[in-house]
């Protein structure tokens, strides 16, 4: 039974994302007005047998009247463990937007740790604003405490759900000999839809006859692929020599973004030389052997031509395409990872819509596999890559970006000038959390559950 796309098939979504609206070709077409749960959950699964990758792994087709959303998990393979990716949305709309990262937010991102050896309080300690959100006008920045929402104070019972307010007060905290308490400064938010430009920070630093180039990169988003590559231009322009990618807050994205990025930085850029192949399963091999093609490295003017090695900053949230980074290049160059392991996603996803518009669900299953040009693709585990140097990001309040003593990127530069950096902390100024409270709850987390997916979308191949 082969699929065909439908004409109004968009191409471009995450790392090389895509919305495909398909049907059974063979198919009658039925009836626009049948919109049953049983006819909705029939289309689940003749899409879902088509392209999963794991196709052979579903059982046989049955008539059922449950919701999609709760029929589409019975036919993944061993959900939540080996397929702890794929999922399906009731809004094909906010599906699509959602991975482009326009979303309605408060507009920040930020690490839960218990308050003290209790584990009943919490808090947020913001790691990451959107520029332009309603939370950078309301004054928050990176390095925030955040103790209350609305008076209430945050604890692991109530975060979740103080968050899915439209509007909120935060207030603000700090922290003296290990203890928490509220400043009295508070910020009222109220979300907004807003759009993340992922190519959030930039900067050259210079260490003797060191040129270090240092990005903060969030998202593979395509739309921005432009700023990407003006940042690659201006470190050319300044000579770069050494280069820190930081990608501890990148959940991943569009696949032809990650080509882009991994053009800019590879050493002797050869267009020849194959980044990744992806694997499909076996009817999407038979009836489109063009999708499993290498793809190549790109000719990108701004590729800086002779680093020997790339330093990467990463978390236990850098996941999926920003893996595919690390797991392209290292063929070709020394690739150092400074932080956690990785999330451990080496597959990709596409999103399926209906393409008579008779719902808006939507499926983001699980369709690919990436390996390197050495054929390597071993860290699709819950460990991820492991870091070259392990170092705890739980230094809080967490410093500014480009901050030469912020806890990552002073290791990055020790390794790159041979100099381990000295620093005077002012007494009670930084804590580290590991002293009282051990693992954070969550990893760079958005009050938006959407930014919180770690994916990795194709576009098709003509």
């Amino acid at each position: 039974m082969k699929f065909t796309p439908a004409k109004s098939l968009i191409l471009g979504l995450l790392l090389t994302g895509s919305i495909l609206s398909c049907k059974v070709k063979t198919d009658p077409t039925p009836s626009t007005t049948d919109n049953t749960n049983e006819t909705i959950n029939s289309w689940v699964y003749d899409n879902l047998k088509y392209w999963y990758l794991w196709t052979d792994q579903m059982p046989a087709k049955a008539t059922s009247n449950d919701s999609p959303d709760k029929y589409f998990y019975t036919l993944l393979n061993d959900y939540p463990n080996t397929d702890r990716f794929s999922w399906i949305q009731g809004d094909v709309d906010e599906l699509t937007n959602s991975l482009n990262g326009i979303n309605k937010v408060f507009g920040m991102k930020y690490t839960i740790y218990y308050l003290d050896n209790t584990q009943t309080n919490v808090g947020f300690f913001v790691t990451y604003v959107i520029k332009g959100s309603p939370a950078e006008k309301a004054g928050l920045k990176r390095g925030d405490i955040i103790l209350t929402i609305n008076g209430t104070q945050l604890n692991a019972t109530n975060y979740s759900t103080l968050t899915t307010a439209e509007t909120a007060t935060f207030g603000l905290g700090k922290v003296t000999s290990g203890v928490f308490s509220l400043t009295g400064d508070t910020a009222q938010v109220t979300k907004a839809e807003v759009q993340d430009n992922p190519v959030h920070f930039s900067k050259v630093i210079e260490k003797g006859n060191k040129k270090i180039g240092y990005l903060v990169y969030s998202q593979f988003i395509s739309t921005f692929d432009a700023n990407l590559r003006q940042v690659f231009a201006d470190f050319k322009s300044k000579g770069v020599n050494e280069l820190v990618l930081d990608l501890r807050l990148n959940p991943g994205g569009y696949i032809s973004s990650a080509d882009i990025l991994a053009s800019l930085i590879v050493k002797n850029l050869n267009t020849d030389n194959v980044i990744h192949s992806d694997q499909w399963n076996a009817n999407v091999t038979k009836d489109r052997p063009s999708y499993t093609t290498p793809t190549k490295f790109r000719n990108e003017p701004n590729n800086l031509g002779t680093l020997n090695r790339l330093y990467v900053l990463t978390s236990t949230g850098t996941a999926s395409a920003s893996e595919l980074i690390i797991n392209g290049l290292r063929p070709y160059m020394d690739v150092i990872l400074i932080g956690a392991h990785t999330y451990g996603k080496n597959v990709g996803s596409v999103t399926l819509s209906d393409s008579q518009k008779r719902w808006k669900w939507a499926m983001q299953p699980i369709v690919l596999k990436t390996i390197n040009s050495k054929g390597e693709s071993n860290y699709g585990t819950k460990l991820g890559f492991s870091p070259d140097y392990a170092v705890t990001d739980n230094v809080i309040p967490f410093k500014a970006w480009g901050d030469e003593s912020e806890t990552l990127l002073k290791k990055a530069l020790e390794l790159i000038t041979g100099q381990v950096a000295t620093q005077l902390i002012a007494p009670n100024a930084r804590v580290s959390i590991s002293e009282m409270k051990g693992e954070p709850l969550k990893v760079n987390e958005s009050e938006n559950p959407y930014q919180n997916r770690k994916e990795m979308y194709v576009t098709f191949p003509k």
